[in-house]
């Protein structure tokens, strides 16, 4: 965890990074899942029961993991933020941001003084409780904000939201977009996947990486043919639904 964010610098240079959602909240199954080879994975305290708690534990079983942990905060507070990155979380996704100002207040919350407002402690699990003297030099280079546009005025906006300084990525979120723009439940709509596109394209000029959530085969494919380059292709709750499911449905064939 305290080497070279691998995933910060593969995005910036537009190389193509497949994830998982995990929300088990489960120390054992994020592990295990972390041996598998995935670039990233998410663990999610906006939408799952995860806090410090529970989020600790899968922490230190990814611990040696080739898989990014990324954390989902419930929300963009500096706050919650600096207690995740004392964890050892260096990339943390923002939900619901809506303009450049909610953007940035984000990256300066991971950012220590002068570029950000990050409290300081020197003995947390970042930094080795203090044995790694150069995590002060090395803390904000490592830092990974991204940042969700899940609606469509915050999309309106997205142009002046990727200029800002630091800011490391952008990630859609289909399902809360196509909520604002007056079909929830439905993503696939048309304006919806236009939006999508619009983001891309605008995001691709701008040189900002871009990612998503595409629990399905088809959208993930389409979604990196259009030029997202950090996908979600599943979660593990929705992967082991499906697969009990259709274990079940084996056995009540006759």
């Amino acid at each position: 965890m305290l080497s070279e964010n691998r995933f910060k610098k593969a995005i910036a240079n537009g190389e193509t990074q497949i994830g998982l959602w995990c929300s088990l909240t489960s120390n054992l199954a994020t592990e295990m899942i972390g041996e598998i080879g995935y670039d990233w994975l998410l663990l999610d305290a906006e939408h799952a029961p995860n806090d410090l708690g529970t989020l600790l534990p899968q922490l230190q079983g990814l611990r040696g993991s080739f898989s990014e942990p990324i954390v989902r905060t419930p929300w963009n507070d500096h706050v919650l933020v600096k207690r995740f990155m004392d964890i050892g979380f260096r990339t943390i996704l923002f939900p619901y941001v809506q303009n450049e100002e909610e953007a940035a207040a984000a990256v300066a919350a991971m950012r220590y003084p002068p570029e950000g407002v990050r409290g300081v402690a020197t003995l947390h699990r970042a930094c080795s409780f203090g044995a790694n003297a150069d995590y002060f030099a090395t803390a904000n280079e490592t830092a990974c904000a991204i940042i969700q546009v899940e609606t469509q005025s915050a999309a309106e906006r997205l142009e002046a939201i990727c200029k800002v300084p630091n800011l490391s990525g952008i990630f859609i979120g289909p399902a809360d977009l196509a909520a604002s723009m007056g079909h929830l439940g439905n993503p696939g709509h048309k304006d919806v996947q236009s939006l999508m596109r619009h983001c891309v394209d605008t995001c691709r000029t701008l040189g900002m990486p871009i990612g998503t959530l595409a629990p399905a085969q088809a959208n993930a494919e389409k979604y990196l043919d259009w030029g997202y380059n950090f996908v979600a292709v599943g979660a593990d709750l929705g992967l082991m639904r499906v697969a009990a499911t259709e274990k079940l449905a084996a056995f009540k064939k006759a």
